[in-house]
């Protein structure tokens, strides 16, 4: 569990980088031509979409990102297959609530008796060591 929290503290610090270059910038020269803010809705979902992008491409590709291949931690569906788009999809909008809800879909782990997430749990995806 060690692991999977320490790739998730990095993926928060590489996606700071992925977002302001997806993000902030295209934001704020959009903001400095039509001298206005993008509404808040279309930037949620412009966010949302970088991030499915971003974490579908890679979990599709390879089954990991980049904090996940520095853990060796890698993403497969429940019966270790490769995953499906649609697991993929199902754990990317399943894990929002797990960690907005104070992480208690990570803290699932600690009384699964797999050590699973919940929001993998859910997806028929589970988390494995690629070392």
């Amino acid at each position: 569990m060690r692991r999977r929290l320490a790739s998730l503290f990095y993926e928060i610090f590489l996606l700071l980088g992925v977002l302001s270059v997806a993000f902030v910038a295209p934001h704020l020269l959009i903001g400095m031509v039509r001298k206005a803010a993008t509404p808040g809705p279309l930037l949620w979902l412009h966010v949302f979409l970088v991030l499915l992008a971003y974490f579908g491409w890679l979990w599709k590709r390879a089954g990991q990102t980049l904090a996940m291949q520095t853990w060796k931690i890698k993403l497969v569906a429940a019966s270790g297959m490769p995953l499906s788009y649609r697991q993929l999809l199902l754990r990317f909008v399943l894990a929002w609530p797990s960690l907005l809800a104070f992480g208690l879909g990570i803290l699932w782990a600690l009384v699964d008796r797999d050590r699973q997430f919940l929001h993998d749990r859910l997806a028929g995806t589970r988390l494995i060591n690629s070392a």
